[in-house]
């Protein structure tokens, strides 16, 4: 007689024995899938890791429940330690194959890109929430709760001005869960860890250390507060609170931190050749950190850092610090507006003045002192 499998075990790897070894009819640490969700969110990496508030909403809906979560490759290292999440997959075409096959009892897609809609619409689910594909090859949403975030999008007056609600509360109400302040996950490698110790330790730094985030996404005009406004902030963080102003940016930013070293005049680099979750770690190490909207102000926030978070082009009202920060907003009238370039001058980061992003760091620092 054979011997019983338990396919449905989140420990069954099907090449090989699972970490206990024995037979699946006398095993104790059996763990039934339960609840099968599928969570679809590619998109900007920042985007899908401020994603990461519904999952222990979700958790608290089906506690017994196996998440598989689809995104794309350069965002996989910021969700494939979440303790929620079981199964972390970028999307290509052999993860295709092995979704198509699968069965779900719920399928959640929080994008509105094309081809995230069409997996939506090729998912084999029992319920289907957020946004798919229409017959014209358009997002359109499949539940009643996809519905507002929709029209937020369809109307910049409703984005900018009239809407008061964060993206993991909309996003929560997509997902049919209620949202309560839960933040940002993110799980660290131990070796990421180690690396940013290491760097750390070898900067010499003094505390504070308040890390200058000059990089931005580049899709929108104006993200990344200007060059002369971070050299400057860099010499009051050293000679007013006696620390270490620590440079931030990607390598597409290693003119920009360069350009911000040489005028400060004894800030620290930490530009331009960190690995993703190597970057995480040492934002995580950070006293506070100053920065546009843009990843590294989700990394800090789901690392429970000090954010001081400039907001030009985009709205401010979406992002949720809950409660470890300082928003700092410019005052020209033409902001928000998510434009894809821009000729004013002074543009809206221009209008953001060191003193008044000094007094937001201090404050920072002061609530988590």
């Amino acid at each position: 007689m054979a011997e019983t499998v338990r396919f449905d075990c989140k420990l069954y790897l099907g090449d090989r024995p699972c970490r206990f070894g024995g037979a699946c009819d006398a095993c104790t640490h059996y763990q039934p899938m339960g609840t099968r969700l599928l969570i679809i969110k590619l998109a900007a990496a920042g985007d899908v890791l401020r994603t990461t508030s519904i999952l222990e909403p979700l958790k608290r809906k089906y506690p017994d429940s196996h998440i598989t979560w689809v995104t794309d490759e350069n965002a996989l290292p910021l969700i494939t330690l979440n303790p929620y999440i079981d199964l972390a997959v970028a999307l290509g075409f052999e993860a295709s194959l092995t979704l198509l096959a699968q069965s779900f009892d719920v399928a959640i897609c929080l994008d509105k890109e094309p081809r995230a809609c069409a997996l939506m619409n090729l998912i084999d689910a029992d319920r289907k929430l957020g946004f798919g594909l229409s017959k014209w090859g358009t997002t359109e949403p499949v539940s009643a709760g996809a519905r507002y975030d929709l029209d937020l999008g369809l109307s910049n007056d409703r984005k900018f001005n009239e809407n008061t609600r964060s993206y993991p509360e909309i996003f929560c109400e997509i997902a049919e869960v209620d949202f309560a302040g839960e933040p940002y996950t993110l799980a660290l490698p131990d070796e990421s860890i180690e690396y940013a110790d290491r760097f750390v330790r070898e900067l010499g730094a003094h505390a504070p250390l308040v890390g200058l985030n000059v990089g931005a996404g580049r899709v929108f005009a104006n993200k990344a507060w200007t060059p002369s406004g971070y050299a400057a902030l860099a010499g009051r963080i050293t000679r007013d609170l006696g620390g270490t102003a620590l440079i931030l940016g990607g390598a597409q930013e290693k003119d920009t931190v360069a350009e911000v070293i040489a005028l400060s005049q004894g800030a620290a680099s930490a530009g331009g050749h960190h690995a993703l979750m190597d970057f995480a770690a040492i934002v995580g190490l950070l006293d506070a950190l100053v920065t546009g909207d843009t990843m590294a102000l989700h990394i800090a926030v789901a690392l429970r850092v000090p954010v001081v978070a400039l907001f030009g082009p985009t709205v401010h009202q979406e992002i949720d610090l809950f409660g470890q920060g300082r928003k700092v907003t410019t005052t020209i009238d033409c902001a928000p507006c998510y434009r894809r370039s821009c000729d004013i001058t002074p543009s809206c980061m221009d209008a953001i003045g060191v003193d008044e992003v000094f007094a937001a760091l201090a404050e920072a620092l002061e609530s988590e002192g």
